[in-house]
């Protein structure tokens, strides 16, 4: 009787964790497509901005989510066809991919905690030299339409305040056509809207641009590094449930060996 008892609990057991294991790689399958989604968004939705910034590390987490996104998919599926096929084998396979994947993805989220508490003092160093510089210069067409688009976008002018402009190479030099700030700067671009400066023409924007780039990034940061960091702990329960399913069907080989 109490064999009969212990069969039936086994039985159980094996089935209630191939179904929460079934219902994880749901959820985990969904993960990955929005680790993914998330990922390509960043890169082609802030692509523009990308050029601004001195440092790789944001189109860097980036990629690595997008690598991370790949791999939860597949491993996801592979994790279904493993939970069906009950061979241990195929299961600690897939626990290993889980490990892997989950140290990727926290190398992403680490690695844009760490670039968000860089981010202030970098844009402050770059910011103004690139925009400065770069404008409106030969094989800089990247970095001007970024920075048209960021001054655009955010209803800013300069990187501090609209006078940054006044020493830059592109209003310094005869391109410049007279202009204090380049037309994107104006509310109402226009072709030589840039001559004039006054608050009724041109953006003035307390802060300047290094105010709204930095916000803009830093909430991006958080977001890739969330999104890195929680499907990073659903791979940990993952991990626990498929760790139980092996050693389930462990104990159940052992005794069916034993019976024989």
């Amino acid at each position: 009787m109490s064999r009969l008892y212990k069969e039936d609990h086994d039985d159980w057991l094996t089935v209630c964790l191939k179904y929460l294991l079934f219902v994880f790689n749901l959820l985990f399958w969904l993960g990955g497509a929005a680790v993914m989604a998330v990922g390509i968004w960043t890169l082609v939705d802030k692509s523009d901005y990308l050029s601004l910034l001195e440092s790789s590390a944001f189109a860097v987490s980036a990629y690595i989510l997008i690598l991370a996104g790949v791999l939860v998919m597949v491993t996801g599926f592979l994790g279904c066809c493993a939970v069906i096929r009950e061979q241990r084998s195929c299961l600690s396979m897939y626990f290993s991919c889980l490990l892997l994947i989950f140290l990727i993805e926290l190398v992403a989220g680490v690695l844009a905690y760490v670039y968000y508490q860089q981010l202030s003092e970098e844009l402050k160093q770059h910011l103004n030299q690139t925009m400065t510089s770069s404008y409106a210069q030969q094989g800089k067409d990247s970095i001007t339409q970024a920075v048209d688009r960021l001054q655009q976008d955010f209803k800013c002018c300069g990187s501090n305040s609209s006078s940054d402009w006044l020493h830059s190479v592109y209003v310094t030099s005869p391109e410049g056509g007279d202009r204090v700030v380049p037309d994107s700067c104006c509310k109402t671009p226009t072709p030589e809207c840039g001559q004039r400066d006054h608050p009724s023409n041109i953006y003035k924007v307390e802060g300047g641009c290094i105010t709204k780039l930095e916000q803009y990034l830093a909430d991006h940061l958080l977001i890739i590094g969330a999104v890195g960091i929680g499907v990073a702990c659903l791979q940990l329960t993952g991990a626990v449930l498929t760790s139980c399913f092996i050693y389930v069907l462990y104990k159940e080989e052992e005794e069916f060996f034993s019976d024989v």
